[in-house]
């Protein structure tokens, strides 16, 4: 029988007009200490956004939202926080910010893979 991993998990939401605390869940971000895992899903659905801010850089926003997966994977194109354990990582990317990009607190679960949850929660979640 395989044992359940106990993971957390944040929300990446867009939030183009902070004082008004609208937002549009455009992905997630998985993060599981015993097994060294970080990684996250993203997806811009341009119509949403067209209507809730059509100002709104997309090509800064997917360049934002690339570090993120660059901070998760390690990349040295993510600059000194991608360098970080795991651990500091997930903290750092999932701290509370006042930003065009947030995240939701981190939520915990226990899973048996990682990789299908993560695909689960971004379904349910964002798409």
């Amino acid at each position: 029988m395989q044992d359940k991993h106990l993971y957390e998990y944040a929300v990446i939401r867009l939030v183009p007009r902070v004082e008004r605390e609208e937002f549009l869940n455009v992905g997630v971000v998985l993060y599981c200490k015993k097994e060294n895992y970080l990684q996250v899903r993203f997806q811009l659905d341009l119509e949403k956004l067209s209507i809730l801010s059509p100002d709104l850089d997309i090509e800064q926003l997917e360049a934002n939202l690339m570090s993120f997966e660059k901070i998760c994977i390690g990349s040295k194109e993510g600059g000194p926080i991608a360098q970080m354990d795991i651990p500091s990582r997930f903290r750092w990317l999932t701290a509370v910010r006042s930003s065009v990009i947030q995240t939701s607190r981190p939520h915990p679960g226990l899973c048996k893979d990682l990789e299908k949850t993560l695909d689960r929660l971004f379904t349910e979640l964002v798409l």
